[in-house]
């Protein structure tokens, strides 16, 4: 028997492939299907993501569960609780992806900012094609002192960070992917 990170199932995409249970995930899709229909701040979203990896680490017996299946039950969930109108609208779609902005800066070289800007364009555009639809892009500041070879920050750091912000936010609103929500956390 193989045991699992904290006891949670792996989670099956639509496509067959297979990622971490994220409880956060989870929240942020609550979340959503919430705020479409008409909660704009839905305080239980926490608790019903809560209560379902409580259920998938204490309960369920498998390693790996279907999102069709882990969407059933949160619709399950919620038309219990009395939210049924959330239920319909609930789609977990594919789970969060980190985007380390100083390992992109690493492979490109120190001063090699269009090199940086293609592997981040390409990296993007491949997350996107993946079907990942939130971003946390991390380690912003570190990438700028790096790619202009700055112990401190300075004027011309200030603009390389609003180009690659600017080239982010370009990047995932431009591609036939934006169709659908994406977000972009960036720290």
């Amino acid at each position: 028997m193989i045991a699992l990170a904290d006891g949670l199932p792996l989670v099956q995409l639509e496509d067959g492939q297979v990622v971490a249970f994220q409880r956060e995930w989870l929240h942020r899709a609550l979340g959503q299907a919430a705020y479409k229909a008409g909660y704009q701040n839905w305080w239980l979203a926490e608790h019903v993501a809560e209560s379902v990896t409580a259920y998938l680490s204490l309960q369920f017996q498998e390693n790996v569960v279907s999102v069709h299946r882990l969407t059933k039950a949160v619709q399950s969930v919620l038309q219990v609780i009395g939210y049924a109108e959330i239920a319909p609208l609930f789609a977990p779609g594919h789970p969060g992806v980190r985007l380390s902005l100083m390992e992109l800066a690493e492979e490109a070289g120190t001063g090699y900012e269009l090199v940086f800007f293609n592997r981040l364009r390409s990296t993007l555009q491949s997350m996107l094609d993946g079907g990942a639809s939130y971003f946390e892009v991390i380690e912003l500041i570190p990438c700028v002192k790096y790619l202009r070879a700055k112990k401190s920050w300075s004027r011309d750091c200030d603009a390389l960070q609003a180009e690659i912000v600017s080239f982010i936010r370009t990047q995932t609103c431009s591609t036939p992917a934006a169709e659908r929500e994406i977000t972009v956390r960036l720290t």
